[in-house]
């Protein structure tokens, strides 16, 4: 799928995988996803949040608040890393040799995985595209497919900003289906 995604697109994903690595998470939710939006300078999404009043701080400190709320705290996957273990294999050991030989931070693991949530935003972002007869889905049609999926910590991260997700999809809309015909 993300072989149609523009170059700011992937960088929004790469940028929603550092900040779910970042708070030592072993998910990608659509928080997380919306972090990367927010962060991903020069492009839409960015844009059109920013004109919202949602910046990449405000975003995180409110979502770090929800997690709190909720009890979310990062674990860096410790329990696959007990897993595995208890079969014999020591991942730190991995990491260090990976290190040393590919420089620092060239392993991860466990590697973050997208929640139902976030999976699901995804998908809808490539039907927003589709919709607005667009090949390609950017940064646009990403914040498109958080809002379409209407239930993630991303919705609640705007709620508490007071950001209306109606207004958030006019203000992407007007945007981009002009470019639409």
């Amino acid at each position: 799928m993300f072989e149609y995604f523009t170059d700011r697109a992937k960088r929004a994903v790469v940028a929603s995988q550092d900040e779910a690595l970042a708070f030592r998470h072993d998910f990608i939710g659509t928080e997380h996803l919306l972090l990367g939006l927010a962060a991903s300078g020069d492009s839409t999404a960015q844009e059109v949040l920013t004109d919202h009043g949602v910046d990449v701080s405000r975003a995180r400190d409110e979502t770090v608040r929800l997690w709190d709320e909720a009890g979310i705290v990062g674990t860096g996957g410790q329990a696959a890393k007990d897993a595995l273990s208890s079969i014999g294999i020591d991942v730190e050991a991995i990491r260090r040799r990976a290190d040393s030989t590919f420089g620092p931070g060239a392993f991860q693991y466990p590697r973050p995985a997208y929640t139902p949530r976030a999976k699901k935003a995804l998908e809808l972002c490539v039907r927003e595209a589709r919709a607005l007869g667009q090949e390609n889905i950017g940064t646009e049609h990403m914040l498109l497919g958080l809002l379409a999926e209407g239930e993630g910590v991303a919705i609640k991260v705007l709620g508490a900003l007071e950001v209306e997700p109606a207004a958030l999809r006019e203000a992407v809309l007007a945007r981009v289906a002009p470019q639409a015909s």
